[in-house]
């Protein structure tokens, strides 16, 4: 490692302020979830590429079937085991896997953006309004009927945002405008309105979730990190006045919270070659660099076995690293060699995990492999017709 830097939280708990706003009513019209607490069908992967998504058998990878969609589409499990949300020009449309199908279901959406699923409830998130839509996890365990309604809440202004629902019913969502993005807010539905009862500001350019053990959540910022855990708001400071976080990886059952992080905001591509490590238990933040000719981007860290990180780097292996220790332990071939994307959207290898296994897309070859993380073992491997882009597993 090139570089260790440890720092405590900065900041302590901000007082509950009170505001009310209006909660509007779900709209109607026809990545992987941790909590199976869905339809209990046999679900499968969805690899989306230009102009469609093929749902490929989860032991065999054959292709079951291919689906007509739009030239780029966004994936995100919903978290029932089953199906997928696809984000399109429209909203997010519900992808049943196990038939397969693109159902008529429809969340209308300005602007699709964040799917986040967390204790029984998914939740969606319209950058494009400021919407957030909160549904049961299980909504579809009777089918793909018209469009349910579920709980929402408007944000005072529209912005690239996320929201997530705990299990207490609090809401976190994110604060902000078209312009720029500041912090968090925790609130509680009271009749016909929301009330706040705590928030922070002190998250420039708030991107990205993640709920580790005793639910701690994270958001990332631009200079560091925000924590909520039982009804208060800390802020750990990142070693450099610019220190991005925008993605979190984490496991419900570890206190510790890997992140991806980014200390040059001039620099030029998408890739990565240092890690957050966050205890949400001990309050401690830490940059980690990786090993030289470790890069990678935020389609490439997954967590898996023994609440290990997995990440997919350029140099085409799969690197283990151990967020306890900061070290990576670990390495074992996958892809070939790649060069990061010149734009996020373009296609380039990803990952993601279900239990002991890796799903891997390689571009470069139109291909899939499934991977056995605990010997590191190619299993299965898939050439499609399409190049592969965005990925998401829905198991059950």
């Amino acid at each position: 490692m090139k570089r260790t830097t440890r720092v405590t939280a900065a900041g302590a708990a901000i007082a509950a302020t009170a505001l009310l706003a209006t909660a509007c009513a779900a709209g109607g019209g026809n990545d992987g979830g941790s909590d199976d607490d869905g339809a209990n069908a046999e679900g499968r992967i969805a690899v989306a590429y230009e102009g469609g998504i093929s749902v490929l058998d989860p032991e065999t990878l054959e292709v079951v079937d291919e689906l007509e969609t739009e030239e780029f589409t966004r994936l995100n499990a919903f978290g029932d085991g089953r199906t997928v949300a696809v984000t399109t020009s429209a909203g997010f449309q519900m992808l049943d896997t196990a038939e397969p199908t693109l159902t008529d279901v429809v969340f209308d959406a300005s602007a699709a953006g964040h799917v986040v699923t967390h204790h029984g409830k998914t939740v969606l998130y319209d950058d494009g309004t400021g919407k957030t839509t909160i549904l049961d996890t299980d909504v579809f365990a009777d089918g793909y009927g018209e469009t349910p309604e579920g709980e929402s809440y408007t944000a005072d202004a529209p912005h690239h945002g996320v929201s997530i629902v705990l299990e207490d019913g609090t809401l976190l969502t994110t604060v902000g405008d078209e312009n720029s993005r500041s912090g968090a807010a925790a609130l509680h539905e009271h009749g016909d309105h929301w009330d706040t009862e705590a928030s922070n500001d002190t998250c420039p350019g708030i991107h990205g979730e993640g709920t580790a053990a005793d639910e701690a959540v994270i958001f990332g910022c631009e200079d560091g990190a925000l924590l909520y855990q039982a009804g208060e708001f800390t802020k750990f400071d990142a070693p450099d006045d610019y220190g991005r976080m925008g993605n979190a990886f984490v496991s419900d059952t570890s206190p510790i919270v890997v992140g991806d992080y980014k200390n040059d905001p001039d620099a030029e591509g998408y890739l990565l070659n240092a890690v957050t490590l966050i205890d949400t238990a001990a309050h401690t933040y830490e940059v980690v660099d990786l090993p030289d000719g470790v890069e990678y981007t935020f389609r490439d860290v997954a967590r898996g076995p023994d609440d290990l990180a997995y990440i997919l780097s350029t140099d085409g292996q799969i690197h283990v690293l151990d967020p306890e220790s900061g070290e990576v332990t670990d390495a074992f071939p996958v892809v070939d060699a790649w060069e990061g994307p010149a734009d996020w959207q373009d296609p380039h290898p990803a990952i993601k995990v279900d239990g002991d296994i890796a799903y891997v897309t390689e571009p470069a070859k139109n291909s899939v492999h499934k991977v056995d993380l605990t010997t590191g073992e190619v299993l299965q491997s898939v050439e499609l017709d399409q190049t592969p882009n965005e990925m998401a597993v829905a198991l059950g």
